[in-house]
């Protein structure tokens, strides 16, 4: 059964989003978050991590900064999320192996997903979180997913749609983890009972077993 992951929202109001973030990872089973903000400042991001981090830790959840190694080790985050390029991701895998996790995203060909599984990642994401987001998860990210997870050794991170609903197609890909953003956030019954709602959807989804 795959199991969810949190991305957070592209722009974050300090004031409000922690209390939001403690209501979603407390609802249920919550894998990860990943930090990801749309531009931004270093010292920023790392504010932001340095809050985050240890609401999401309480609970057992992992926390990835997205591509700033620094502020994901500054805010003791769990590790980082990679998606600019092959030089950023040697200089993550330098700075957080084998203590933390490094994961990558950016990857749009088969190729691309190979020359980064080659390599001592913890996960593989498919899926833009530069792309607006779409009811369902991206053809392409299903694809890739359905294609690498029986094949490959590191786990899939992916990247459903803006609904709660795009959870079915996205397990039924066979990917380890599946990861929501606005349909979290945006819920009109709050993040608890997306969260909820999310973990049951991908249950009934999962793939059967041989």
């Amino acid at each position: 059964m795959a199991r969810l992951v949190l991305v957070t929202p592209s722009t974050v109001d300090l004031a409000t989003f922690p209390a939001t973030l403690e209501a979603a990872v407390s609802a249920g089973d919550v894998a990860s978050l990943i930090v990801a903000l749309d531009g931004g400042s270093e010292m920023t991001r790392q504010r932001l991590a340095e809050i985050l981090t240890p609401i999401a830790q309480a609970h057992d959840v992992a926390v990835m900064v997205r591509n700033d190694s620094r502020a994901a080790g500054r805010s003791r985050a769990d590790g980082v999320h990679v998606d600019t390029g092959p030089a950023d991701l040697e200089n993550a895998l330098e700075t957080f192996h084998p203590n933390g996790i490094v994961g990558v995203g950016g990857l749009a060909t088969r190729h691309e997903a190979m020359e980064a599984g080659d390599t001592a990642v913890d996960y593989v994401f498919f899926g833009d979180l530069d792309h607006p987001e779409t009811d369902e998860a991206a053809p392409r990210a299903l694809e890739l997913a359905a294609w690498w997870t029986p094949l490959f050794e590191p786990p899939v991170v992916l990247l459903a749609g803006a609904t709660l609903a795009s959870c079915d197609a996205a397990a039924a890909t066979g990917a380890e983890f599946v990861a929501l953003r606005h349909a979290i956030w945006s819920d009109p019954r709050g993040p608890a009972e997306a969260v909820r709602e999310a973990v049951r959807r991908l249950a009934d989804a999962a793939p059967a077993e041989n």
